[in-house]
């Protein structure tokens, strides 16, 4: 019998993870959808939200899922609360694939945040010439913050516009490697970089950049997620799905309700 798992995606880890297990199970990738254009992900895509975690657990009973592996940005924690209650309802099991954060090293100039908002307030009242290194849904908050330059980096263009009075606005997509980011910050006058604590290699460069400068970072931490069974790469966690085998994951037919 073939097994069915559904990935819920929107991370390079999660296209490479799809790739790997495509040849053990049928794979469909989830995408939220709010990238324009995406890469090729190279299993078969399902695009857009499926209505909470009550709209996640009724497609995981129709679609008959044996596995449902979070593979989610670390920033997504509606998602990964969703994916998680669904599981729990359907009876479907769940694995995460968990990116391990950044720390910081000898050399970085961290400010700790909670919440982009108060990223913003974290700048201070001076203007500052600021690279916002955050997704488009994430700028919108430093309209309270008027006074600074900002240099925005997003995938798709940020729409609306800020309504503050001097902003750049650069499309692009990673990874970015430390000696660009190093001459985008340089050629900038960038002062202080806000970011995500996204872990990884791929945008770490502006991390590295940013120290060799000694630019201040405004780091805005990880939402707590659900504790779910995890690995921290695609390797670990492909080999957990080969040391057991899904099945080891599916429970009978009859006790999910299916």
């Amino acid at each position: 019998m073939t097994h069915r798992i559904l990935i819920l995606g929107g991370t390079a880890e999660a296209r490479q993870l799809a790739g790997k297990l495509a040849a053990r199970a049928s794979v469909t990738l989830s995408l939220a959808g709010r990238t324009e254009s995406p890469v090729e992900q190279g299993v078969p895509v399902r695009t857009g939200g499926f209505g909470g975690a009550d709209g996640l657990a009724a497609y995981l009973r129709e679609m008959r899922v044996d596995l449902m592996i979070d593979a989610t940005h670390p920033y997504a924690a509606q998602i990964s609360a969703n994916a998680a209650q669904a599981a729990r309802a359907s009876g479907v099991p769940i694995l995460a694939l968990r990116r391990p954060g950044w720390e910081p090293v000898e050399g970085d100039r961290w400010t700790l945040v909670d919440t982009f908002g108060d990223a913003a307030q974290a700048l201070g009242p001076l203007p500052r010439r600021v690279f916002l290194a955050l997704g488009r849904q994430e700028v919108a908050v430093f309209e309270a913050a008027p006074q600074h330059h900002y240099l925005i980096r997003s995938v798709d263009p940020v729409e609306p516009t800020l309504a503050v009075p001097d902003a750049e606005y650069l499309l692009a997509r990673g990874p970015f490697r430390e000696p660009d980011e190093r001459a985008l910050l340089e050629k900038h006058r960038i002062e202080v970089v806000v970011s995500k604590n996204s872990g990884g290699a791929a945008t770490y460069g502006k991390i590295a950049a940013a120290r060799a400068l000694g630019l201040d970072v405004v780091m805005v931490r990880r939402p707590d997620l659900p504790d779910v069974p995890s690995a921290e790469t695609v390797e670990a966690l492909t080999a957990i799905v080969d040391q057991f085998g899904v099945d080891h994951f599916v429970e009978p037919a009859a006790e999910r309700g299916v």
